[in-house]
């Protein structure tokens, strides 16, 4: 066998002693990064059962409670392992410690297998947000169980309390105008009214000024001469002069008449 398969058969032989080390090595979780020292807050060494929590990327990662004496250890010392969950990767990332309501002033780095002694000083401060907690490996689901009976049908609730009523909305806006309606027919002419009473009599017109006087009428005749006689002829005189004043008395009666219209 030449020196070059021999050397060959050597790596062959070399590379499949050190594969199981190598998938056991795989197999393996990366081991914790362990810290420890004394602890400090408000410049005062922690009472033991003072808590110490590390926490990476905001979630927290690994806590203690500070022991001395009961622990073999000095007062006021803590000694934490932070282990890296399944699922996860810690290596590299920054590590914040708070002591109690305090954050230490310290940080750290994680490392597999790594950690220091790192002497923890802090000054109390408000109480820490809520920090989530690094979940726990999803557990293995079995086979579902069969579905169990449908629990009767529970009592109905008592009716709320009616809300308060509600605020009253806003005025609507006015309506348009409705279109003019159709003319209605003309009504039955009425009957005609009765005669109004008669008049009363108008008050008598005021009497008209007298006329003027008539002229004087012309001379009657002369009467023919009388008898001379024994008084028949006197007689006659006095019926001719009576029916001269009639005359001129009617005369002039006819003159007014005539004024007057």
């Amino acid at each position: 066998m030449t020196k070059a398969k021999l050397l060959a058969l050597m790596a062959i032989l070399a590379m499949l002693l050190a594969l199981p080390a190598l998938v056991l090595a795989q197999a393996q979780p990366p081991r914790p990064a362990v810290f420890g020292g004394s602890v400090t807050l408000d410049g005062v060494t922690a009472a033991d059962g003072t808590t110490v929590t590390a926490t990476i990327d905001g979630v927290v990662a690994a806590t203690v409670t500070v022991c001395g004496a009961g622990c073999g250890r000095a007062p006021g010392n803590y000694a934490l392992a932070i282990a890296q969950p399944d699922g996860l990767s810690y290596a590299g990332k920054e590590i914040t410690f708070r002591v109690g309501t305090g954050t230490a002033a310290q940080k750290a780095t994680w490392t597999a297998s790594g950690g220091d002694i790192l002497n923890l000083t802090a000054v109390s401060g408000p109480p820490p947000a809520t920090a989530t907690p690094v979940p726990p490996p999803a557990p293995v689901v079995g086979p579902a169980g069969l579905a169990g009976a449908t629990g009767p049908a529970g009592v109905a609730g008592a009716p709320g309390v009616p809300g308060p009523a509600g605020a009253k909305g806003d005025k609507g806006d006015t309506g348009a105008k409705g279109d003019a309606g159709a003319a209605g027919t003309a009504g039955v002419a009425g009957s005609d009214g009765a005669d109004g009473a008669a008049g009363t009599a108008g008050t008598a017109g005021a009497s008209g000024a007298s006329g003027p006087a008539g002229s004087a009428g012309s001379a009657g005749a002369d009467g023919a001469a009388g008898e001379a006689a024994t008084g028949g002829g006197g007689m006659m005189s006095i019926i001719a002069l009576i029916v001269a004043v009639l005359a001129l008395v009617a005369a002039g009666g006819g003159i007014m008449m005539g004024g007057r219209r």
